[in-house]
Parts: C-alpha cells; sequence; structure tokens
C-alpha cells in the first residue's frame, strides 16, 4: 500500500506541490532555472525559523543536564548495583528539576514529515492525479527528482550529477565533522559511569552525526539539497545557542 495515496496525505501532498510550484514561479526571475531547487533551500529555511523556539529549549534542556551531571553522577554510585533503582531515581531527578532527557529530539522529530513530503514530491512522477511537473526542474543540469545511488545504478550517472551531488555531501560530512569535535560531550571512565558517557558509546553516536550523508546517496536531489542546508543551519544555531546557554564546568 502506498501511503502517499492515503487521501489525507495525498491532500497534504498536492497543497504542498501547489505551493512549491508558486514558489518556483515567484522565484524563476531571479534565479532562472534554478528556481525549484531555490524553493527547496527557501522552504527548509522557514522549517528551521519555525523550530528556533525547540531549538532554544533543547539549548536550556543541555545546559540543565550539564549542571545535573554531577548529581547524575552521585546517582550512580549510590545506586550502581541497583540498576531498576537506579532508572527511577534518574527520572525523578529530571522530574523535579522540570527537564525532559529527550528534548533535544524534537527538532529531529518535527523535521520528518517535511523530509517526507519533500521526498515524495520529486519521487513520484504523479501528485493526487496530475502530472509531477516538479520533475523536469534541474539543479545545474541535474533532475531534482535523480538520486546518486539511483543514478549509478541506472549508468545515467553524469559528471555534473558526481558534482553537484559531491558538493552537497561535502557539505554535510564537513558539518557533521566540526558539529562531533564542537559538542562531543567529555568522555567518563570511572567505574561507576553511566553506560551513556562511555566513551564506545559517545564513539558510537559521533558516528550517527555522519548518517545524514548516507541518507542524501539515496534521496533525490531536491531531499539532499534540503539535508544540506537544515545541516548548515543546525550547526550555526547551536554555535550560536552554546555561547547563549554555556554548559556547567565539568
Amino acid at each position: 500500500m502506498d501511503i502517499y495515496a492515503f487521501p489525507p496525505i495525498a491532500a497534504i501532498l498536492d497543497a504542498a506541490y501547489t505551493g512549491l510550484m508558486q514558489l518556483t514561479a515567484l522565484l524563476e526571475p531571479l534565479v532562472g532555472g534554478a528556481a525549484a531547487a531555490a524553493s527547496v533551500v527557501l522552504v527548509t529555511l522557514l522549517v528551521r525559523v519555525a523550530l528556533v523556539p525547540a531549538g532554544i529549549s533543547q539549548a536550556k534542556a543541555e545546559q540543565m543536564r550539564s549542571r545535573l551531571a554531577p548529581k547524575l553522577r552521585a546517582l550512580q554510585q549510590r545506586h550502581r548495583r541497583d540498576r531498576e533503582r537506579l532508572q527511577r531515581e534518574t527520572m525523578k531527578l529530571y522530574a523535579d528539576e522540570k527537564v525532559s532527557p529527550f528534548a533535544g529530539c524534537l527538532p529531529l522529530l518535527a523535521q520528518a514529515p517535511v523530509v517526507a513530503v519533500v521526498y515524495a514530491l520529486f519521487a513520484y512522477p504523479t501528485i493526487a492525479g496530475h502530472a509531477n511537473a516538479l520533475l523536469a526542474e534541474q539543479l545545474v543540469g541535474v533532475p531534482l527528482g535523480t538520486s546518486l545511488a539511483g543514478a549509478i545504478a541506472g549508468g545515467t550517472a553524469t559528471a555534473a550529477t558526481f558534482a553537484v551531488f559531491g558538493a552537497l555531501l561535502a557539505v554535510i560530512v564537513v558539518a557533521a565533522e566540526i558539529t562531533r569535535r564542537a559538542f562531543r560531550p567529555p568522555l567518563i571512565e570511572t567505574a561507576d559511569a553511566s553506560p551513556l558517557a562511555a566513551p564506545g558509546f559517545l564513539r558510537a553516536m559521533g558516528a550517527l552525526q555522519f548518517t545524514t550523508a548516507v541518507f542524501a546517496v539515496f534521496v533525490p536531489l531536491a531531499a539532499a539539497l534540503y539535508l544540506a542546508t537544515t545541516v548548515v543551519w543546525t550547526l550555526v544555531q547551536r554555535v550560536i545557542l552554546r555561547r547563549r546557554y554555556p554548559l556547567a564546568p565539568v
């Protein structure tokens, strides 16, 4: 079953298609053939502006969690032999301090539907029963509906395909590496440290920063453009908010 054919979702997709086509027409006098790509970037920026309050909440939660770190370590030492008690006391501490351990997930979860819509707009030949004109739009000669993996598998990849996707992947990887280095949590290697602060877990979490680049290889160019724009925005926003809400000294 195609979820995008479900009437309510199809209606949302059709409305998004109409809006993006209108925005493309509006931008065409300014950027010519790259109007659809510019529309995707503009939509990305609008989504991220709308999520700024969530980013501020995330920064405040990170600041609060850093302040609570000594209390968490004390709990880990006190209840290290009773994992169930440790979990209860940890959640009670978060509740007492009005801090959510999952605050950082909100921006990611909020963007998931947008990525799904952008993906569908440049992956389906028909939208709500009519032809999808967005598939004819290009960026530097590369159709916005092309995926790098699909182009390579189908033998249709050109030098422009590799150049455009290579540039976007480079942006994503560089932003991921800067994020990994700038916001890496301190290693805690004591015997009573939480598993979430263990070196192996933190290395695995650092590697997750690069999954966006892997994802971008398999999605249409328009979705990869969205991902590249949003990771750069996220990095800049985190740098600004970290200065506004610095973490407590370790």
